[in-house]
């Protein structure tokens, strides 16, 4: 039977469709297996005596940039912890009817980095004078915590708040110190979100007055 030109347009282009949904597939098939093979040598790269600390701090996405550029530091992933609710998300974490605080959980290699050393990073980028939040940002979701795994991070934290309180830098240090609760990872849009979206986080870290505040509380950045 003898096609129309516009039957034989039509069936050349599925037959285009065909070949170019083809070539997406097997695309992306290489570029899945290829990010599976970066992956796993990432997971075999890292090294296998790393530890965990989990601190909040008010805004997540800032105390993740500040975590992420420490030499030492493997990963850090954003999310929930101290309250009770299970798998909260976001938007019920920021309504605050969670009682969880916007946190991040570090790793860590301890052959790198000390625990102090991260204690040190969380003390100079909070404000340790306010418990009901974090400079714009306040209610229980924003309060600063540092909550500890073991005997060993609680007698550190202790001793490092002691430290701040004995040197009379701030009239009260009203952070914090919790042994550790679960710890829920934040929603994919909010992992690495001072990388991801640039622009709206430094839009909202300079409107938060954040790094002023900083530079208030502890003088120029070192």
């Amino acid at each position: 039977m003898k096609l129309t030109k516009m039957e034989r347009s039509d069936r050349g282009d599925r037959r285009v469709g065909w070949v170019r949904s083809t070539f997406l597939l097997s695309a992306v098939s290489a570029v899945s297996a290829f990010l599976f093979f970066v992956q796993a040598a990432r997971i075999s790269a890292a090294p296998q005596d790393t530890r965990e600390a989990i601190f909040a701090g008010g805004c997540f996405w800032s105390m993740e940039h500040v975590f992420d550029e420490l030499p030492g530091v493997v990963s850090v992933t954003t999310g929930y912890a101290g309250g009770t609710a299970k798998r909260p998300s976001y938007e019920q974490v920021e309504a605050g009817i969670t009682g969880h605080a916007e946190s991040v959980r570090v790793v860590y290699d301890p052959k790198k980095i000390a625990y102090d050393a991260l204690l040190d990073a969380y003390w100079h980028n909070t404000d340790p004078t306010t418990a009901a939040g974090q400079f714009c940002d306040f209610g229980t979701q924003y309060r600063p915590i540092i909550f500890y795994g073991d005997e060993t991070q609680k007698a550190a934290a202790e001793r490092s708040k002691a430290a701040l309180e004995a040197s009379h830098r701030f009239k009260r240090v009203l952070t914090e110190i919790q042994p550790v609760s679960t710890f829920w990872p934040a929603e994919p849009v909010h992992q690495h979100y001072y990388k991801t979206h640039a622009a709206a986080y430094q839009a909202y870290r300079i409107g938060c007055g954040r790094d002023a505040r900083l530079t208030d509380l502890w003088g120029a950045r070192r």
